[in-house]
Order: C-alpha cells, then sequence, then structure tokens
C-alpha cells in the first residue's frame, strides 16, 4: 500500500498548537463539554462514510505537549503511548466502533479560524493484531476539525498514523512528521456541534 508522509500538513498538529483554551484538563474544572457530530469521508477507493460523535472536555496545556514532544524526540511513540494513554480528555465514537477516549486533544487558530486537533488510539481489527501486520506499527489516529464562522466544520482524519520527532537539517529545529497508512486521509465533513 502506497504510504504518504504528511510532514506539515498539520502544521505542527495537536502537540505543538498553542492552545487557546490555556492549560484546562477535565470539564470539572470549568470548562464546557462539547459535544459535536460529523461525518468521516474515505478519499481512498469507493467514498465510504461513517457518522461520528466527538466529546471534548479538556485539552492537553502547553506544558503537557512540550513533554510528550521530548518524549517522542528521545523515546520514540512507543513510550509516547505510555505516557499518554490513560489522558481522558473526552472521547471520538464512530458507528459500527467502540468509543476511544481522546489521548491529546489541542486548540488553536488557523487563518483566523478555530481548529481542533485530536489523537487517540486508532480501531484495530482482530486480524490486524494476530497476524503481527505492519499497518500496527501505525497505533493513532488524528482528527483536526477547522470551524468557520458560523460554527460548521470540515478537516481531515487519519485513521492509521505514526508519529516522530524529526530534525529539520535547514532550520536545526524539530518538527512533527505525521505518516498516513493510507494512499490518502479522509476528509471531514458537515461537523456541528449539538449542546
Amino acid at each position: 500500500m502506497k504510504r504518504m508522509i504528511i510532514a506539515i500538513v498539520l502544521a505542527a498538529c495537536g502537540l505543538m498548537l498553542p492552545s487557546l483554551a490555556g492549560t484546562q484538563k477535565k470539564s470539572d474544572e470549568g470548562s464546557t463539554k462539547e459535544i459535536y457530530t460529523g461525518t468521516i469521508v474515505s478519499m481512498s477507493g469507493g467514498l465510504l462514510s461513517t457518522g461520528f460523535t466527538l466529546t471534548l472536555e479538556g485539552r492537553t496545556s502547553d506544558e503537557e505537549a512540550g513533554t510528550y514532544r521530548s518524549i517522542l524526540a528521545n523515546e520514540g511513540q512507543g513510550d509516547l503511548f505510555k505516557a499518554i494513554r490513560k489522558n481522558c480528555l473526552g472521547f471520538i465514537a464512530a458507528t459500527g466502533q467502540t468509543r476511544r477516549d481522546l489521548l491529546v486533544v489541542r486548540e488553536g487558530e488557523l487563518n483566523g479560524q478555530r481548529r481542533i486537533i485530536a489523537a487517540f488510539e486508532r480501531w484495530q481489527r482482530m486480524f490486524e493484531v494476530r497476524g503481527g501486520y505492519r499497518s500496527t506499527d501505525y497505533p493513532y489516529s488524528i482528527i483536526e476539525i477547522v470551524f468557520d464562522q458560523k460554527g460548521k466544520g470540515t478537516g481531515t482524519f487519519i485513521g492509521l498514523a505514526q508519529v516522530q520527532m524529526k530534525m529539520d537539517k535547514k532550520t536545526e529545529q524539530w518538527r512533527l512528521e505525521i505518516e498516513n497508512f493510507g494512499s490518502f486521509p479522509s476528509k471531514i465533513m458537515g461537523v456541528m456541534r449539538r449542546n
């Protein structure tokens, strides 16, 4: 299967995006729970669509994001997963799938529009795990939603993602690199707030 590297498509995705909401953790600390619904449309093959519900209950702070970047750069995505696996900043539930806790949630602005990026442990099928297929090296799913002035959202969904920090030789700075296992990321369409 063709691999595509998405280096700066999500610019400094979830772990690098500055947070608008400050250092929120859970909804009991003053933030309100946000519930969104939308559709994931696959761009690889037969235009399959799946509905989803995204519930946000907290955000990853700038300090935590810095810690996660450091773990990823120095120890790799396996140790990053160990560090974030018990986080629960909300959840995502897709039609026909069990819900997954959101492990990292970042919020910011892109061209004056609100942007939310969330990462979670991806859905895996039993035959993948049992067979030890290469796809098991892609443990994350990442969703990015950009909202217009009317509050409607569109975005990108990477179902099988691998993350790593790479040193940019020109700028000599670390950057987050996301590798997608599929040919193309899926589209997020029709996102609306429900509460």
